[in-house]
C-alpha cells in the first residue's frame, strides 16, 4: 500500500525544480508509505511522478517506484494490491515477459504492455489507484479500482494538472489555490461526507470508481470525462435480470467457496497480517475463513468501551475464543477516544463527519503494533442488505404510499403542531394505557422525523431523507446551491423495480466509496496499516447481485444467506443479537467533556466572520442539544468537523 502523486505542467520547468516539487508533494504522504520513496520527471513533457511506499510484497529494491516497463514505454506509480498477480505472471512468462522481482507492480506493467491498458485493468483483481505515463503517446492515464477502495483526486490549477492519493499532496504544489467549494460544502452537510465526483476544493475532483481518465498533453487545459471499464449499474441490472436459479444449499456452498478464495487471495503478504474483529456477522466470517486456511492462529484485534451500548468487545472475544485466534483487545477510555479528535482534520483532509472514524482509527492503531496488513469486513452491509434502512425504508413507504399527497401534508402539519417536548408530555401521561409496541424512547423526536418523511413523494425521496443529516443545507451554507449527485439524479439510478435493491445499489456507489471506504483508508493508512476488504472482490459483488432478495432479507432478518455461511464456522448463539453501530457517544460528549471545544468552534461571532454558515440554525440546534430537548449530534458533528478542518486547512 502506498501514496501516489504527481503533475503534468504545460509550462516548461527545469528538472531540479520538477523533482523538488514532486518530492515535496510525495513527502506529505509519508504515512501512506514510510518504507521508501521515489520520483521520476521528464522536463521536456512536464510530467512528474512521486511515490511513497509501504512495502507489503517484494520488500527488496526491485519493488521500487516509480517503475518503468521493460519496453521503456510506460512509467507507473501505483497504490494498492493486485491479488491475482501470480496468475497473470504465469500467463505472461510464456509470452516472453521476464521479471526482475516478484512485485505485483512489475506484473501490471507487463500486462499493460501485452494486452493494452483497458484489457489489462479488466483482468486485475484488486484494490488500486495508479497513474501511468505513456512516453510514446505523451498521455497520462489515471485509473481507480471497481468499488473505490483506493482514493485518487485530480484537477487543473492554472496550467498544471495535479493528482494524488490525498488532497494534502495536491495542496503542496505551488500552483494550488485553496478555494472552498460552497456547493460541495452543502452536500457535505447533507451526507456527512463530500460525495463524488466533488471535493471540498473548486476545480478538484475524485476519480469515480471503475474508471480510466486519459489526459493527452497535446490537448491543453481540458479534462476528458472518465471512461468506465466496469459498471456497478450494469452489474446490478444484469444480476437481477439473470438471477441465480439454484437451491439455497447451492447458494450457500457457492458463496462459501467464493469467499474462501477471496479471503485466501488477500492473505498474500511478505509482512505480518491480521484482521479486525468486532464480533458481528461480517468480520466474524472473514476471520473464520482466514483461520480455516491458516496453519497458525490468526491475529485479531478489537477495541472496547466501558459504555455498554457502544461495546462489542465481549462478543468479539467470544468469537475469537471459538475460532482459536491470537486475539488482542483494548478497552478505550473516553479520554483516549477524544484525544483522537484533534488529529481528524489531518487524517481526513477534507471535511468528514462519520463519528465511527474515531474507533476505526483506534483499532487500526492497535493492529499496527503487531501487523502491517489487516483484513476488514466492510462491504457486507451494502451487498447483503445489512442496514436497518433497507427494512425500514420499504416498510415506511408501503405504509404511507397509499395516502393522497394532500392528506400526508395534513398529517405532517398536525404532527409538527406540537413540539417534541409537548409530545413527550402526552406520551408520558398516557404511558399506562399505551400498548407496549408503540411505547418509544424520544417519541416526540421520532414523530417530528415521521412528519418529514410523510411529505416524501417517492421511495427515493424517503431514501434521501433517511441518508440526510441537514435536510436543507443550501439554506445553511451562504451562497451555496446543491449540485446533482447520484442520489438526486434519476438518470444515474439502476433500473431495478424493487425499492430495497435500489437503496442497496445507491449505497454501493455513494455511501460505500465516499464514506465507509474513505473512513477505513484514511484511518488505517494514517498509521501505515494496509486494510484489505474481501467482500469487495468484484466476483463476489457480481455473484451477490444475482441472488434473490429473499436470500438477503428473510423474515425481517438481514444478511440471511451470509449468516448461513457463517453458521458453518461459528455457533448461531455467538452472533444473533441486535445490530450495533461502530460508534462513540458523541451526543453526551458534546454536553460534557467536548462542550468547551465545541462552543469555541460554534461561536456565533466566529461563524459570521468566517462567512460560510448562517449561525442561527446552528445556534438553535446547539441550544436544544445542550438542554436535552433534542439529540442533534449528527447535525452538530457535521458543522464541528468542518470548523475543525477549516481551522487546520482553511483558506
Amino acid at each position: 500500500m502506498c501514496g501516489i502523486t504527481g503533475f503534468l505542467g504545460l509550462n516548461h520547468q527545469k528538472v531540479n525544480l520538477l523533482e523538488t516539487t514532486v518530492k515535496h508533494m510525495a513527502d506529505t504522504l509519508n504515512h501512506r508509505g514510510p518504507d521508501d520513496s521515489g520520483v521520476w520527471v521528464d522536463a521536456e513533457t512536464g510530467i512528474a511522478l512521486g511515490h511513497r511506499r509501504l512495502s507489503i510484497l517484494d520488500l527488496s529494491s526491485t519493488g521500487h517506484q516509480p517503475m518503468h516497463s521493460a519496453s521503456g514505454c510506460y512509467v507507473i506509480v501505483f497504490n494498492g494490491e493486485i491479488y491475482n498477480f501470480k496468475i497473470l505472471r504465469n500467463e505472461l512468462e510464456p509470452l516472453g515477459h521476464k521479471f526482475c522481482g516478484h512485485s505485483d507492480t512489475e506484473v501490471m506493467l507487463a500486462a499493460i504492455s501485452q494486452w493494452g491498458l483497458e484489457v489489462a485493468v479488466k483482468r486485475f483483481n484488486g484494490m488500486f489507484a495508479f497513474a501511468l505515463w505513456d512516453k510514446q503517446e505523451q498521455c497520462l492515464h489515471l485509473v481507480r479500482d471497481r468499488l473505490g477502495e483506493k482514493p485518487l483526486y485530480y484537477g487543473w490549477m492554472g496550467k498544471t494538472f495535479l493528482f494524488g492519493s490525498e488532497l494534502k499532496a495536491l495542496r503542496a504544489h505551488p500552483d494550488f489555490k485553496e478555494n472552498i467549494n460552497r456547493d460541495a460544502l452543502a452536500l457535505y452537510l447533507r451526507h456527512n461526507y463530500v460525495p463524488s465526483p466533488y471535493s471540498i476544493y473548486k476545480g478538484i475532483y475524485k476519480l469515480p470508481p471503475g474508471t480510466i481518465l486519459s489526459l493527452n498533453r497535446g490537448n491543453g487545459i481540458s479534462t476528458p470525462a472518465p471512461i468506465p471499464y466496469w459498471s456497478a449499474k450494469e452489474v446490478a441490472e444484469y444480476g437481477v435480470a439473470k438471477p441465480f436459479t439454484g437451491s439455497v444449499e447451492e447458494a450457500i456452498d457457492q458463496l462459501d467457496a467464493l469467499l474462501r478464495e477471496t479471503v485466501k487471495m488477500r492473505m498474500e503478504a511478505d509482512v505480518p497480517l491480521g484482521a479486525f474483529l468486532s464480533g458481528g456477522v461480517d468480520s466474524s466470517l472473514v476471520v473464520a475463513l482466514m483461520q480455516t486456511q491458516s496453519d497458525i492462529p490468526v491475529k485479531t484485534f478489537s477495541i472496547g468501551f466501558n459504555e455498554s451500548e457502544y461495546n462489542e468487545a465481549n462478543y468479539a472475544k467470544a468469537v475469537a475464543q471459538h475460532l482459536g485466534t491470537d486475539h488482542t483487545e483494548l478497552y478505550i477510555t473516553p479520554e483516549q477516544a477524544m484525544a483522537v479528535i484533534p488529529r481528524l482534520p489531518t487524517l481526513y483532509d477534507e471535511p468528514f463527519a462519520d463519528s465511527s472514524q474515531i474507533p476505526t482509527f483506534l483499532v487500526s492503531q492497535l493492529a499496527r503494533r503487531y501487523v502491517t496488513v489487516s483484513l476488514s469486513g466492510d462491504g457486507g452491509d451494502e451487498l447483503f442488505a445489512g442496514y436497518n434502512r433497507y427494512v425500514w425504508g420499504q416498510n415506511i413507504y408501503t405504509k404511507i404510499g397509499w395516502m393522497p399527497k394532500k392528506l400526508r401534508h395534513v398529517v405532517s402539519t398536525a404532527l409538527t403542531s406540537l413540539s417534541p417536548q409537548a409530545w413527550e408530555a402526552v406520551f408520558q401521561k398516557m404511558k399506562c394505557i399505551l400498548p407496549e409496541k408503540i411505547k418509544q424512547q424520544n417519541p416526540g423526536d421520532k414523530l417530528h422525523k415521521l412528519s418529514e418523511i410523510l411529505v416524501a413523494d417517492s421511495p427515493e425521496a424517503v431514501y434521501l431523507y433517511l441518508v440526510s443529516h441537514w435536510k436543507n443545507p443550501s439554506s445553511l451554507v451562504l451562497g451555496a446551491y446543491e449540485p446533482p449527485t447520484t442520489i438526486s439524479n434519476p438518470t444515474h439510478w439502476a433500473n431495478l423495480s424493487d425499492f430495497t435493491q435500489r437503496m442497496m445499489y445507491i449505497d454501493t456507489v455513494t455511501y460505500l466509496p465516499d464514506d465507509i471506504l474513505v473512513k477505513v483508508d484514511r484511518a488505517s493508512m494514517g498509521v501505515s496499516l494496509e486494510a484489505r476488504v474481501p467482500f469487495l472482490d468484484h466476483r463476489v459483488v457480481e455473484f451477490v447481485w444475482r441472488l434473490p432478495a429473499s436470500m438477503k432479507i428473510r423474515n425481517g432478518q438481514s444478511k440471511w444467506l451470509l449468516r448461513q455461511v457463517l453458521y458453518k464456522y461459528v455457533p448461531r448463539e455467538l452472533i444473533e443479537r441486535p445490530k450495533m453501530g461502530f460508534g462513540v457517544p458523541i451526543d453526551s460528549w458534546l454536553r460534557g467533556p467536548l462542550r468547551e471545544w465545541a462552543e469555541v468552534l460554534l461561536d456565533e461571532k466566529r461563524l459570521r466572520e468566517e462567512g460560510f454558515f448562517d449561525p442561527e440554525p446552528i445556534k438553535k440546534k446547539w441550544s436544544e442539544h445542550l438542554s436535552g430537548k433534542r439529540n442533534w449530534q449528527y447535525y452538530l458533528w457535521d458543522v464541528l468537523m468542518f470548523q475543525a478542518w477549516l481551522e487546520e486547512n482553511g483558506e
